[in-house]
């Protein structure tokens, strides 16, 4: 068979010849690097190996690189999958834009965080009348995060007054609890059943599993003082109170409600789509409504 037809064979396929000249070429580049920390004759070993596997594996791609002809057994190849196939009802081409269709304002998250952050320091304020006799304990310790000076800080020291104190824990309290408060009005619309349950336990416990595992690195003064008890207490203060007022303020409508079809919007048709009659799917379906 000629080259140039060669190419054209569907049953052959052209590749590349094997060689084993790169493995040896790694090997000498490994004893090179050996014979540093060796012997000098292992170096040498090593630079006769890759002298002769560099010539070895241009010898074979220059002038003309070296092919080898595989045989192909062309057969049509009929793929079988075991997976089930399951009905897909027919839906309408907005089903996708519907949720969320409503949510909470931005300000509705920050008037909750501003809530939940006063309820938060009566139980740290608590915490600290009980265990320090001190009204100031919790606020320096908040603040002797952000404190290098304050690392070593004894409870004493912490149990005064200080402005600066009091001034970096409003700051770190206030910016935390802002952005809790738009989490929590973010969130809350995806919870139409006991929403308030989700606030005050469910996220407050993530929350506290959270900063256990990383409090060490973030602040190892809070890490070594911190009463995870209190701690809680105050998330779920927090939580209660943050999810109690976002949930009674209104809702808005979002554009994927806005971009729905007015018919749908005026409660006259279903997004839906047409489905077969099923007892079954009726009787779900009813429960779910209910």
């Amino acid at each position: 068979m000629q080259p140039g037809r060669e190419h054209l064979d569907a049953n052959v396929v052209h590749l590349p010849s094997p060689t084993a000249w790169p493995m040896v070429l790694a090997l000498g580049i490994s004893l090179i690097l050996a014979g540093m920390v060796t012997n000098i004759v292992v170096g040498l070993l090593g630079l006769l190996l890759v002298m002769m596997s560099s010539f070895g594996w241009f010898m074979q791609v220059l002038p003309r690189e070296q092919h080898e002809s595989i045989p192909v057994d062309v057969q049509e190849v009929k793929v079988i999958s075991s997976r089930t196939l399951m009905e897909r009802f027919p839906t309408s081409a907005e089903h996708r834009k519907i949720l969320p269709i409503e949510t909470f304002h931005i300000v509705t998250g920050i008037k909750g965080g501003i809530a939940g952050g006063v309820a938060m320091t009566v139980p740290a304020a608590l915490f600290s009348l009980l265990r320090y006799h001190s009204v100031w304990y919790a606020a320096n310790l908040l603040a002797a995060g952000g404190f290098i000076s304050w690392a070593g800080a004894s409870d004493a020291f912490l149990s005064e007054f200080h402005l600066n104190g009091l001034l970096a824990a409003i700051v770190i309290h206030g910016l935390t609890s802002l952005l809790v408060g738009l989490l929590y009005g973010a969130i809350l619309p995806m919870y139409p059943r006991h929403p308030i349950v989700t606030a005050g336990l469910t996220i407050p416990l993530l929350f506290t599993g959270i900063m256990y595992s990383v409090l060490g690195i973030v602040s190892p003064i809070l890490n070594t003082r911190i009463d995870w008890l209190w701690f809680v207490l105050s998330q779920v203060a927090f939580g209660l109170v943050c999810g109690y007022v976002v949930n009674r303020h209104a809702r808005i409508r979002t554009p994927q409600f806005r971009a729905l079809p007015f018919s749908i919007r005026a409660g006259i048709e279903s997004d839906r789509g047409d489905r077969p009659n099923n007892p079954v799917e009726s009787a779900n379906e009813k429960d779910t409504q209910r």
